[in-house]
């Protein structure tokens, strides 16, 4: 089946999926700074199929709202019961995505709890089933898998045959186990031993690397080494939407000004159904690095509204020069 993968430039550079972070907002945000550079992909935050099948959609449904602008678009789930997972996928296709991820890296104890995210490597059997169920639920869209390396210890060379066997049109891999967290370097000779293996298979997955990208040159030089088709790139983009454009930082009034834009996309496409509060990590990027940055930053953790941010932080730039 022929998608959105095969017409990739290589390598590409993909955003990461980030509860919380990669929300509508911001990826409205990062489609108008970045393009037509990149991303060349971009990911949904992680949905839970237990809870779309179980009921509570009103919330999850906002967490798969995306814009044109945004293609090519992957909505990522986490489950581990396929049925749940062909639900899912169904649901994809019918809204309209290029793509589907299963997400089997995240340390979440309470996706732990359910046998998803990370816990998925110890046990691929499983694993396997929830591929296979997302490919019946949307025989239309590709479907690829984010994971680790291991959960306790580095198993890369035991988990990653296992998981090729259903063929993933791609596979990203982040170079640290569940047990690292973000503890330690990534380790990407790792991902330089993903490729080899999948060589070794004859598979025809694409492999992604993940973990320490600090900008595009980074991504570049990163992938190069490893020989992998691309990377992902996820708290380096904290702050900066335009980080995938490849062009130099704006200026420091331009990109207070792209917080206020930031902040009232956030208030009119989630701010009834999402705390003011996740705003806070986006403020503390972008406020930072200039005098007087401590400041302003203490003043717009104390803020509820975007029109609060937008006084603020323009009472601050008119005293720019």
């Amino acid at each position: 089946m022929k998608s959105f993968w095969d017409t990739l430039p290589r390598p590409f550079f993909v955003l990461a999926p980030l509860a919380n972070v990669t929300d509508a907002s911001f990826r409205r945000l990062i489609a108008k700074y970045s393009k037509p550079n990149g991303p060349d992909i971009m990911w949904t935050e992680f949905v839970s199929a237990d809870g779309l099948a179980k009921g509570h959609r009103e919330v999850l449904m906002r967490d798969l709202v995306f814009d044109e602008s945004e293609r090519p678009i992957v909505a990522q789930f986490f489950t581990a019961t396929p049925e749940y997972m062909e639900a899912a996928a169904a649901l994809a296709q019918e809204l309209g995505f290029d793509g589907i991820d299963i997400n089997m890296g995240c340390p979440d104890k309470a996706i732990e709890k359910q046998g998803a995210g990370a816990k998925m490597i110890l046990n691929p059997q499983n694993a396997r089933a929830v591929v296979e169920a997302a490919k019946r639920g949307a025989p239309n869209l590709p479907v690829s898998v984010k994971t680790r390396l291991g959960y306790n210890k580095d198993i890369l060379e035991e988990w990653l045959p296992e998981i090729l066997k259903v063929e993933p049109v791609a596979l990203t891999l982040h170079a640290r186990t569940r047990k690292e967290m973000s503890k330690v370097p990534a380790r990407w000779e790792r991902v330089k031993r993903a490729v080899e293996i999948r060589n070794e298979l004859g598979s025809s997955t694409l492999i992604l690397g993940n973990g320490d990208v600090l900008d595009i040159e980074d991504a570049r030089n990163k992938v190069e080494e490893a020989g992998a088709d691309g990377a992902m790139l996820g708290r380096a983009v904290f702050g900066k939407p335009w980080l995938f454009s490849g062009k130099p930082q704006p200026e420091l009034k331009e990109r207070l000004q792209i917080a206020i834009e930031h902040t009232k996309l956030f208030e009119e496409l989630l701010g009834d159904i999402k705390s003011f509060q996740l705003m806070k990590k986006h403020f503390k990027a972008y406020v930072e690095g200039f005098t007087g940055a401590k400041e302003l930053r203490m003043r717009l953790m104390e803020t509820k509204t975007a029109s609060e941010v937008e006084q603020i932080i323009n009472d601050f730039s008119s005293t720019l020069q």
